[in-house]
């Protein structure tokens, strides 16, 4: 019974880790027949699991979807990934998405065994996370844009450009990418008959379904990269900040961090830092924090920017 109890448990998992199994896959895996797999599939069935089979010598097994389905099952690896992914999603920049991490976190660890929720609480009591600054992202317009990129269903929502000019696009979506800080769309622009990335957090108001689309696979192959060379590209072309700092060079390659701005010597007691990336109001007024004199070399605008800045310190009060 022992026996029969942990291979039902061992086919259940094998079940969940793959869309389909042909019945000789999954007596090989487990070193039983197939008569032994058929009978095991209708005891899984008897305890409502709804366990779907097609015949034939390409059919196979297959665990479907429905409101009976008991809990998964879970090894231990997969058991402590899930509570790491729950733990950041609590800190994470999908708005909404906090509570309910939360909550499915503490369902979790109430199941857990005990060698493994000691496990967890030590990673979770032992680790801190940075609040989430960045943009955030609704979780439903997520979910839509996902389902619509599985279907092969095309989208239609209004999106807001850096510039903040607005348009109306409809996009074949193909992937999302997260890069850690922001979420990008990866789609097929109908209207400008183009590969398009799009932030997804500019996206405005609803997004709505489309009609029917064609699902398209990214140039390369690989979303990631499409969406890699595309901000590289962006950034290429981006107008860089530069400021002449009366410090040496050495001094202030410790205290600016190479991901944001790089520094070159101006002499032995003076350097200019340049931005990585296009230029922003926060350029200058970190540049103020590092308490050293310096002037603005470009572009205008970003001289202008300081200009007001400063004059706005300077106002009464």
């Amino acid at each position: 019974m022992v026996q029969t109890s942990a291979r039902l448990l061992a086919l259940l998992s094998l079940l969940q880790t793959r869309r389909e199994w042909s019945g000789p896959e999954l007596a090989d895996r487990l070193e039983v027949g197939s008569r032994t797999i058929r009978r095991d599939v209708e005891k899984l069935r008897s305890l409502g699991y709804p366990i779907e089979a097609a015949p034939g010598i390409a059919g196979g097994y297959r665990l479907g979807a429905g409101a009976e389905l008991p809990p998964l099952l879970l090894d231990d690896a997969e058991a402590v990934a899930v509570a790491v992914g729950l733990r950041s999603t609590a800190a994470g920049s999908i708005a909404g998405m906090e509570e309910t991490a939360i909550r499915t976190l503490a369902k979790l660890e109430q199941v857990l065994p005990e060698r493994l929720r000691r496990r967890v609480r030590a990673l979770g009591d032992a680790t801190s996370a940075f609040a989430v600054e960045g943009p955030r992202i609704d979780a439903d317009t997520l979910a839509t844009i996902a389902g619509a990129a599985r279907d092969g269903e095309r989208l239609r929502f209004a999106y807001k450009a850096k510039d903040d000019a607005s348009t109306r696009r409809t996009v074949e979506p193909a992937a999302i990418v997260h890069t850690g800080y922001r979420w990008y769309l990866v789609a097929w622009d109908l209207d400008r008959d183009d590969w398009r990335t799009f932030r997804v957090d500019r996206i405005a108001g609803r997004v709505g379904a489309a009609g029917r689309g064609t699902r398209r696979e990214v140039p390369g192959g690989d979303p990631a990269a499409y969406v890699r060379r595309a901000i590289r590209a962006q950034d290429a072309e981006a107008v860089r900040g530069r400021v002449r700092l009366s410090a040496p060079a050495a001094l202030m390659e410790r205290r600016v961090p190479g991901r944001y701005a790089t520094v070159e010597p101006d002499g032995d007691d003076h350097c200019v830092v340049t931005t990585t990336a296009g230029w922003s109001p926060q350029f200058v007024v970190w540049m103020a924090t590092l308490d050293v004199d310096l002037e603005v070399l470009g572009p205008p605008e970003l001289a202008t920017m300081a200009q007001q800045i400063a004059a706005r310190l300077r106002a009464p009060r």
